[in-house]
């Protein structure tokens, strides 16, 4: 089945909820990166948070960045999402190699280390939204739980996961997402506090079979669960060669003129997926000439 994201709510609007199974994208990002499986689990969980964050967001031109910056040997973790269900990312050091930890998991938090989480929202304002809190646990999820907490005064309840084959490619991937709102009741509250406290990982769930909506289904079909809507959730990456070309020309005449006077071709690999693209030294003159607006 192909990864997709289920938005909905639950007590009559208290609740706001999202769900996702993300295994095909989290694969892609493994295989256009080639990520060691800690690595992979690491990127996996915030590709999946960043597509159902991307899913709350509006407007079609609307961008999500989740950054993590933190000492760990992974080197921080980029994504963006888009409110389409697109979504890509990278890590700084994809070839992580860790022990298990003492539950015998893959040791994301020991791969990530202490450091910030940036979250920022360009919604075509003049200025993106953005906010940063300091990693709690280095898992992302409690990470992102606190983030919504603290930054956006939203209680929240965030689980991800990220299962992997023994030949290292992606068994399963998913998450949810939990949100109050505002006029949340303290006997709602405490429901889905005892819902939460009840519920086994994602990875299991999601290993045992259950579906976004039966995900859901356990933690709010007794509060009156009702699924809004689904949407896809897809690997995608928009790089170009005529975008590359633009950022090959943004790095100013001088540094062209010192890439065409090598006499080698150049390679630009995108960060976000992997993909290069290769200039030759007089597609390079041709870049610089329309650089210099047709000038000698």
């Amino acid at each position: 089945m192909s990864d997709y994201i289920v938005r909905a709510t639950a007590a009559d609007g208290q609740i706001r909820a999202f769900a996702a199974t993300t295994r095909e994208t989290v694969e892609a990002a493994r295989q256009a990166h080639n990520t060691s499986p800690v690595a992979t689990a690491a990127l996996g969980r915030l590709l999946t948070a960043g597509a159902m964050m991307g899913s709350m967001m509006k407007g079609e031109k609307d961008l999500l960045t989740l950054q993590i910056k933190a000492g760990g040997p992974l080197q921080g973790i980029t994504v963006t999402a888009d409110s389409m269900g697109n979504v890509k990312g990278y890590v700084g050091n994809p070839n992580v190699i860790l022990h298990a930890n003492s539950k015998g998991k893959l040791d994301v938090a020991q791969a990530v280390g202490p450091g910030f989480l940036n979250v920022i929202r360009d919604m075509g304002l003049k200025e993106p939204y953005s906010g940063q809190t300091m990693l709690q646990t280095s898992e992302i999820a409690e990470d992102l739980t606190y983030y919504f907490a603290t930054s956006e005064q939203t209680p929240s309840s965030v689980g991800l996961g990220v299962l992997m084959n023994r030949e290292n490619t992606v068994r399963q991937a998913g998450g949810f997402i939990l949100q109050l709102m505002p006029y949340a009741s303290e006997e709602i509250v405490s429901a889905l506090e005892t819902k939460i406290a009840q519920v086994t990982s994602v990875t299991s769930m999601l290993d045992a079979g259950d579906s976004p909506e039966q995900i859901l289904g356990e933690l709010l079909g007794e509060l009156g669960l009702e699924i809004t809507d689904t949407m896809s959730a897809r690997f995608f990456c928009n790089c170009t060669r005529e975008r590359v070309e633009k950022a090959v020309i943004s790095v100013g005449d001088r540094e062209l003129k010192a890439m065409i006077d090598d006499g080698e071709p150049i390679e630009v690999n995108c960060h976000f997926c992997g993909r290069s693209y290769r200039f030759s030294v007089e597609e390079l003159k041709a870049l610089r000439k329309m650089s210099r607006g047709n000038r000698p």
